[in-house]
């Protein structure tokens, strides 16, 4: 009985196989293309604006109300977090 399954399951696989095949045949050419992509990790590469749009770049300035607002949000962030923390210990 062991036998009869096991050519069960390579008659099953051999079958997704042909399947496979077909769909890859009928496809054409598979083409995989590798791209490198250029690192710019460093701060003095971020700072640096580069390509058409470098010399129309305009600094964006946050106002003092919406300033404040992001710090008082992320105090918020923090005393929720260590209040987490608290409640675990």
């Amino acid at each position: 009985m062991a036998i009869e399954n096991i050519i069960a399951q390579l008659d099953a696989e051999i079958a997704r196989l042909k399947q496979v095949r077909n769909l890859l045949s009928a496809t054409g050419k598979v083409e995989a293309k590798i791209t490198a992509v250029k690192s710019t990790s460093t701060k003095k590469a971020r700072g640096k604006a580069t390509g058409p749009k470098a010399k129309g770049t305009v600094k964006r300035v946050l106002s003092p109300e919406a300033r404040k607002a992001i710090a008082d949000a992320q105090r918020k962030r923090w005393a929720a977090q260590k209040a987490k923390t608290k409640k675990e210990a």
